[in-house]
C-alpha cells in the first residue's frame, strides 16, 4: 500500500505525457520532482476499496460495494478532481440517475485502469491467495467496470497477493496471468511487456522504448486503458526484477498514465519486499490524504489501511485500534484522524461518513531497525501448492486469429486492437 502511494506521487507530474517531453522537461525523473508531492485518485480510491474490504472481508458483496459508492462519494460533495478519471465518473453519473451495479457500470470507459488503481488491497488482504485476490477485486469492480477493466484489476490483485507471500518476480507474473483469459487483451499486452523486458538491452532508454512499444496502442487518445498500463506496470516490475526504485522510476519516466502504471509497479514491488525496500525519503513524502478527489477520504494514510488488512482485522468491528504488525510497532503515528478513521476500527460504510478531517501533514516513517517482511511473514500465508514457476508466454502477436473482448471493455468502434511497433510510439 505504501508502495502504491509513493508510484502515484511520483509518477502524478508526468501523467499524460510522451516520453520525450518528460526528457525535455526533467531529463530523467529519479525522485520527486514537486516540491509538494501528493497522491492522487489512485491512492483515495485504493483506500477507499481498502477500508471497504477491512470491512466486509471475504464476505464483499456487490451490493456492498455499491452501497459505499452511493453514500461516501455519490451522495456528498465531490472535490475538485470531480469523482476522479472517466470510469469513475461514469460510474458516479450512473448512479445518480439510479442505476444499479452491474449496470452502472455500463459506461464508454468500463475497460480503463480505474480498478487496477485500487486492486492492491485485495492482494494485501489475500496473501498468498491470488484467486480469492482475483475474486474479491471482481466483486468490488463489477459496480465501475467491465470486461477487460476487470481483468486489469484481477491480474494486479493477484500480482500483490503472490508477492506478500514471498513469491518470485517470475511467480508473481504467472500467478497475474493466471487468473485473467489467456485470450484478452490484458493477458496479451502483459506477456508482451515481460516478453519485451526480458530480452537484452543495450541501456536503460532502449529497454523502456522497448516495453512501451510492446503494448501502447499508437495515435490513441485516452491514455487509461487498462491492458496498457498494466502491461507498462509489470513490464517495469519484470524489467528491474521487482526492485522497488527501479521498477517505479521505470513506470514514471514511459509516461502514459504515469501515476497509475507507477502505483501498480510500486504496489508489485513493495508486496514482495515490504516498507524496507522504500526510499527513506520518498516513504517520509507520505502523509494522509488530502481528499482532493475524494474528500469523505481526507485524513486516511495508506499504511493504516494496510494494518487493518494485514493483521487480520477485517470483517470485524472493534472499539480501539487493531494490534501494531512487529515491523511497523516503532514507528511514530501516521495519522491524525479522529475515531473511525484509519488506525481504528473499519468504518461503518453502511451509513455516510460524519467525521472531522485531519490535517493531511502527518508523514510515515519506515522503522529501519525493523527487518524486512516481518510483519508479512507473521502473517501471509504460505504460496499456494502448484504455484506456477514460470511465465508462459505467447508469441508477441496473442494467439492466432483472437480479437479483444466486444462489449463496452473493448476499443470503441474502428479504433486499433494492435501493437502497432516502435515507429508509431511516442518517443
Amino acid at each position: 500500500m505504501l508502495g502504491l502511494a509513493v508510484g502515484d506521487a511520483l509518477g502524478a507530474p508526468a501523467e499524460n505525457m510522451r516520453p520525450s517531453e518528460i526528457r525535455r522537461r526533467w531529463g530523467r525523473i529519479e525522485g520527486f520532482v514537486s516540491d509538494d508531492p501528493a497522491g492522487t485518485d489512485d491512492t483515495e480510491y485504493a483506500i477507499f476499496s481498502g477500508l471497504l474490504l477491512a470491512r466486509h472481508g471475504s464476505e464483499l458483496t456487490v451490493t456492498d460495494v455499491e452501497r459505499a459508492w452511493r453514500l461516501w462519494i455519490a451522495d456528498l460533495d465531490e472535490g475538485p478532481f470531480r469523482g476522479a478519471g472517466f470510469s469513475e465518473r461514469g460510474t458516479l453519473e450512473n448512479l445518480r440517475r439510479g442505476l444499479a451495479a452491474p449496470i452502472s457500470a455500463q459506461h464508454r470507459h468500463a475497460w480503463s485502469d480505474g480498478l487496477a488503481m485500487r486492486a492492491a488491497p485485495f492482494g494485501v488482504f489475500a496473501a498468498g491467495r491470488p484467486a480469492e485476490a482475483a475474486r474479491l477485486v471482481a466483486v468490488d469492480g463489477r459496480v465501475s467496470h467491465e470486461g477487460e477493466g476487470i481483468y486489469g484489476g484481477q491480474a494486479v490483485a493477484a500480482g500483490v497477493a503472490a508477492a506478500m507471500a514471498g513469491a518470485s518476480v517470475t511467480s508473481v507474473i504467472a500467478a497475474a496471468l493466471s487468473v485473467v483469459p489467456m485470450d484478452s487483451w490484458t493477458a496479451r499486452s502483459l506477456r508482451r511487456a515481460v516478453t519485451a523486458a526480458q530480452r537484452p538491452h543495450p541501456d536503460r532508454l532502449t529497454g523502456e522504448r522497448a516495453v512501451r512499444s510492446a503494448v501502447v496502442v499508437g495515435g490513441y487518445p485516452w491514455t487509461d486503458l487498462a491492458p496498457e498500463a498494466v502491461g507498462l506496470a509489470f513490464g517495469a516490475f519484470a524489467s528491474a526484477r521487482g526492485d522497488f526504485r527501479t521498477a517505479v522510476l521505470m513506470a514514471v519516466n514511459m509516461g502514459r498514465d504515469a501515476d497509475t502504471t507507477a502505483a501498480v509497479a510500486g504496489a508489485l514491488s513493495g508486496a514482495l519486499h515490504g516498507a524496507s525496500a522504500i526510499p527513506r525519503l520518498w516513504a517520509d513524502a507520505i502523509g494522509p490524504v488530502r481528499g482532493s478527489c475524494l474528500p469523505s477520504m481526507r485524513g486516511y494514510h495508506v499504511a493504516d489501511v494496510a494494518d487493518l488488512l494485514v493483521a487480520g482485522t477485517a470483517g470485524t468491528a472493534t472499539a480501539g485500534p487493531p494490534p501494531r504488525t512487529p515491523a511497523r510497532a516503532a514507528g511514530p503515528a501516521r495519522s491524525t484522524a479522529p475515531a473511525g478513521h484509519a488506525g481504528h476500527a473499519p468504518p461503518d460504510t453502511d451509513h455516510p461518513p460524519h467525521h472531522t478531517p485531519a490535517p493531511a501533514n502527518t508523514p510515515y516513517r519506515a522503522d529501519p531497525a525493523a527487518p524486512p517482511r516481518a510483519a508479512d511473514a507473521a502473517t501471509a500465508p504460505a504460496a499456494p501448492a502448484g504455484h506456477v514457476a514460470a511465465v508462459p508466454v505467447a508469441p508477441p502477436g496473442g494467439p492466432p486469429g483472437h480479437a479483444p473482448s466486444a462489449g463496452p471493455a473493448a476499443l470503441p468502434a474502428g479504433e486499433p486492437h494492435r501493437n502497432l511497433g516502435a515507429g508509431a510510439v511516442d518517443r
